[in-house]
């Protein structure tokens, strides 16, 4: 017996402990139960009542307490506010602890309400009720609801997701256990077919009744509305409202009152998008979320690791026009690619020929060609094919070594034949002057695309005696030709990548003339989401489809920080325990297992190793004709779209029926799952794909052996295999499960698929032959473990960099949210007129200089830029200090915008103003800000080349920018309000025009009508200068 067995018998393990914490409450519950389910149905839905009545109360003087202070503040002056404001956070959070604390009190007579409502669903067609007018509301809207006199007649069937659905189902013991984990704030795993989403509604219910609502959050849009309509009624039942925002447009009154219910179903997409939003509304009745309360995620892992460091993304369009740039350059790449194609070829070839020598110095200049080819074209079938042959890819990694020895001092000797580079590493595509030569061809500007020493050329002008004219005339030409030949060159390389490192069908599909990427994990379709800096639309010109603008972030937030916001959240997956340290450290977030309802009769066979792909996949397809043959239903489980497609071609040549779930079948996916478990079913799927759908058993399937799951590959991720494994043995159904591995893999690759093969040679084991032992599976497992951690560590960091935006974000939002509101901005105007005083004349007088050396001039020409105020003569200033200087322009700053108060008739009316300008301000500046952060992000790793953290000199940076960012919103807000004038009408105006998201298609798309002719870029010019459009004009469109 090991030493974690040892403690294990005397502590008990984790499962064990946390059972024996959350057994006291089910057994709480089990003793309330028969009283509740005694009553009859009208004091059932009284108890409710009674319940939510006793969570109001606990909390009333607290409540009064907060009203009483809100009264206080429009009374207060501004320094005083913060503290008003930090007692009412104070309280508000006192009133949430003694909710829970009451939820907690109420927990088993509420769990025991839904349980019995459940049963009288599932045990009558008919509930008859005394009818409220939430139930006459109900009977307006919903089939399940009628009216007779004064009785409500509720069904026990109603539609969900587009089926007529009759109740038939009662919580069981071990949901109860669920229930109470999801309550506490934790996440509870559990098997898939053990009823998920009859386990929410114990909490959600118990949650829903402190009237701050409650989230429900799934992965996509099919589920949150079917469950909305599947588990809605239940709630309904007792007087809480239920509604789904995917069912409603953004920014809609519908979508506001949805959010308003007591219970609001949706996917985190449209939950993160609404958030952001709300965040960039220009007016109240625009907002639709209320403060975040309590969310329960399903499938809490695909959201909260798998995508948690995905942003959400509102974008929209860049000032300047449509850019053909992609289109014009498309013809010339495509000559670049066929001449490194064939050149690709030529290496790859006289490498096998070389290698395959005695000669030792034929074999070295065999991996030097080999070592071109991958060069050349990395993804090349043909050369991935020849490396995973025995000793080719450590061979051409030894050379590799030899020419990057010395920071790459001989890696010109490799790249000089080829007409560009590709990086896979660093995901990057770089011309050679071969290449250049190639695209320039007979062209007058032999520099056509090479960018130019700039810093020299601007330093030659410097030394000709050029006139001040004369000089900014050149220069901006140099900077408009540098401008113009950096966005060709650009083109270039992201058309290049288009080409060569993203295949059709694989990272992309092409669907009604739009290119859509392809998630790949699951192979489902990413709807809406572009690729970034220009890439999107170079693939969109390879595909000959039509190039759409490019786009700017206008918002933009990450699931790690979304979901922080809520005040508690729970979690339910059927996979999470692998993550249980990243749930904890970064959410806050336990995971629980519950023991499954039946015992698991699926049995896990151990992995099958081959030496190759090839000897794998023929296995794979013998496994499956054998199961066939019986009838036994079989999923097949892959890593990547590529080798669902590959099986699919072997099984058609064998003459197996099948069916294959990838983007291109995406929106059949719930219904290609759930028909798998049908006898003799073949299913081929993505190990994540069709995640909330069961997959159920018939009789004859269950008599054949249960569902048979075949894994083609391990991921790095052992919680993705478990998934794939989880979907067999459903409710104690038969099934068994098992994944074939070749050393070729990418896990066994980096893990020593070298002497592994070694071992194989010398054990004398033939091709085709199979490998099986627990050791090696276990080996498998803790390798797969290495990575989990180090993509935890990777995630965390990410996190730490995150959080310096998060918390700059918050601010924003925060005093975007105070003019919202209506807040009276006058005195924070007056506080940042006097800031602004300071500021300059801290930057154009020093303390510690006599007035007699003060430069007033320059002090006046950056005053007068943004104040209309006089400022002093020398002799005004005679004998006074920095400090005193400052409080005189101050004075005289203060009384300028008196003056500017008493221009209006209405004092309100300039309130309005500065909350318009401050909104408009904000916004303006914050998307420079996400802008001028992301580019900080991409190049702040160049900072370790230095010896120093990048972390920390990104935060030191990041705070920088934030606070120039601040003082430029200060500065443009006293300026505006100075100029505006009583005749202008000043209205609200959205700065951020949105066009679209990187997740949803909720965007709505008007189609434009041009107005007047286009003008294109070697157009002559419309004012009439003689010019082209895109040398006079143009530069500034």
């Amino acid at each position: 017996m090991g030493f974690n067995e040892i403690l294990s018998s005397i502590f008990g393990n984790k499962s064990t402990r946390d059972m024996k914490e959350i057994k006291p409450w089910v057994e709480k519950i089990k003793a309330a139960y028969p009283e509740i389910e005694a009553l009859d149905n009208d004091a059932l839905r009284a108890k409710t009542e009674e319940l939510k009545k006793y969570i109001y109360e606990s909390a009333a003087n607290e409540r009064a307490k907060v009203e009483e202070l809100k009264a206080s503040v429009e009374n207060t002056e501004l320094e005083d506010r913060e503290d008003i404001f930090a007692q009412i956070d104070k309280i508000e959070k006192e009133i949430l602890e003694k909710y829970e604390k009451a939820l907690d009190e109420v927990l088993p007579v509420a769990f025991s309400i839904v349980k019995a409502t459940a049963k009288r669903f599932a045990e009558n067609e008919e509930i008859v009720v005394t009818a409220t007018e939430f139930d006459r509301h109900l009977a307006a809207t919903k089939d399940f609801v009628r009216i007779e006199g004064d009785k409500a007649i509720y069904q026990n069937h109603w539609i969900a997701g587009g089926n007529d659905m009759t109740w038939n189902m009662v919580h069981y013991d071990v949901q109860l256990f669920g229930g109470v984990v999801l309550h506490k704030g934790k996440i509870a795993e559990m098997a898939t077919g053990e009823g998920k989403t009859l386990v929410a509604t114990l909490p959600v219910f118990l949650n829903a009744l402190t009237g701050n609502g409650v989230h429900v959050v799934t992965v996509n849009d099919y589920l949150a509305k079917r469950d909305s309509e599947w588990m809605g009624p239940l709630y309904m039942f007792h007087g809480l409202s239920v509604d789904c925002i995917d069912r409603h447009q953004p920014n809609s009154d519908a979508r506001r009152q949805a959010y308003l219910a007591d219970i609001t179903f949706g996917t985190n997409n449209e939950f993160g998008f609404d958030y952001l939003r709300d965040n960039m509304a220009i007016s109240p009745k625009d907002l639709v979320q209320r403060p975040h309360n309590y969310a329960i995620v399903d499938e809490v892992d695909s959201v909260l690791i798998d995508d948690a460091r995905t942003p959400l993304i509102i974008s929209g369009p860049v000032p300047k026009g449509d850019d053909q740039l992609f289109e014009q350059l498309r013809p010339l790449v495509e000559r670049l690619v066929e001449a490194q194609k064939v050149l690709a070829t030529k290496y790859l070839s006289e490498a096998k020929r070389l290698i395959a020598s005695n000669d030792k110095k034929e074999v070295e200049e065999g991996f030097l060609a080999l070592y071109r080819s991958h060069k050349c074209l990395p993804k090349n079938k043909a050369l991935i094919k020849f490396l995973s042959e025995q000793g080719i890819k450590a061979g051409m990694l030894k050379t590799e070594e030899i020419y990057m020895e010395q920071n790459n001092k001989r890696m010109h000797e490799v790249t000089e034949p080829l007409y560009f580079v590709i990086e896979e590493k660093l995901n990057s595509v770089d011309l050679t002057d071969k290449g250049i030569d190639l695209i320039t061809g007979n062209s007058e500007d032999p520099t056509l695309f090479v960018l130019p020493d700039i810093a020299a050329q601007l330093s030659e002008l410097e030394n000709q005696n050029l006139t001040n004219e004369q000089l900014l005339e050149k220069k901006d030409e140099l900077l408009t030709n540098y401008a113009i030949k950096s966005e060709r060159v650009h083109t270039i390389n992201q058309l290049l990548k288009a080409y060569t490192m993203f295949e059709k069908d694989d990272e992309y599909v092409v669907i009604d003339g739009q290119v859509k990427i392809v998630d790949e994990q699951t192979g489902r379709i990413m709807e809406g989401r572009r690729y970034s800096d220009g890439l999107h639309q170079a693939i969109e010109a390879k595909e000959h489809v039509k190039v759409r603008r490019e786009s700017k972030t206008l918002a933009t937030i990450t699931f790690q920080n979304l979901f922080n916001k809520f005040e508690k959240k729970s979690g339910m997956t059927g996979t999470a325990l692998t993550e249980e340290k990243e749930f904890r450290d970064i959410y806050g977030m336990d995971v629980v297992e519950i023991p499954t309802n039946r015992p698991v009769q699926r049995v896990d066979l151990n992995d099958a190793v081959y030496k190759t792909k090839k000897e794998k996949f023929e296995a794979v397809i013998e496994e499956i004709i054998e199961a066939h043959a019986k009838g036994q239903p079989v999923l097949v489980g892959t890593i990547t779209i590529e080798t669902s497609e590959l099986l699919s071609k072997m099984l058609k040549k064998r003459g197996i029926q099948h069916k294959v779930l990838n983007a291109k079948f995406h929106e059949k996916e719930a219904e290609i799952v759930a028909d798998a478990g049908v006898h003799g079913a073949v299913t081929i799927a993505t190990n994540m794909a069709g995640r909330g759908t069961d997959i159920k058993l018939d009789d004859a399937a269950r008599e054949a052996g249960g569902l048979k799951i075949i894994g083609t590959e391990r991921h790095e991720s052992r919680r993705i295999d478990n998934q794939l494994r989880g979907r067999s043995g459903r409710q104690g159904d038969p099934g068994e499960s098992r994944f074939y591995i070749s050393l070729e893999d990418d896990l066994m690759r980096l893990f020593g698929s070298e002497r592994l093969m070694n071992v194989f040679n010398t054990l004398g084991v033939e091709d085709g032959e199979q490998i099986e032992h627990k050791m090696l599976s276990s080996a498998i497992e803790k390798a797969q473990k290495k990575i989990e951690n180090n993509n935890f560590g990777i995630r965390k960091n990410l996190l730490e960099y995150d959080q310096v935006m998060n918390e700059q974000r918050e601010i924003i939002y925060e005093e975007r949210r105070r003019v919202l509101d209506g807040e009276s901005m006058r005195d924070s105007i007056y506080h940042m007129i006097t800031e602004y005083v300071e500021n300059v004349v801290d930057s154009c007088i020093s303390p510690d200089v006599d007035y007699e050396e003060w430069d007033l001039t320059e002090l006046d020409v950056n005053l007068h830029a943004t104040l209309p105020i006089k400022i002093p003569t020398i002799e005004d200033v005679k004998g006074m200090n920095q400090k005193e200087l400052k409080h005189l322009l101050k004075e005289r700053a203060v009384k300028a915008y008196e003056e500017k108060e008493a221009e209006f008739p209405e004092p309100e009316h300039l309130r309005e103003i500065e909350r318009v300008i401050l909104l408009k301000v904000i916004d303006a500046k914050w998307m420079d800000h996400i802008d001028d952060m992301d580019q900080l992000r991409q190049g702040i790793g160049l900072q370790a080349y230095g010896q120093r953290d990048p972390l920390v000199e990104y935060k030191m940076m990041g705070y920088d920018m934030f606070g120039e960012m601040t003082a430029a919103i200060a500065k443009d807000t006293v300026r505006l309000l100075f100029n505006v004038r009583i005749e202008q009408k000043v209205e609200r105006e959205q700065v951020a025009k949105v066009t679209g998201t990187n997740k949803d298609e909720s965007a709505v798309h008007t189609p434009m009508k041009r107005e007047e002719k286009k003008v294109y870029p070697n157009d002559p010019c419309p004012c009439g200068s003689g010019k082209k459009y895109k040398q006079c004009c143009g530069r500034k469109a």
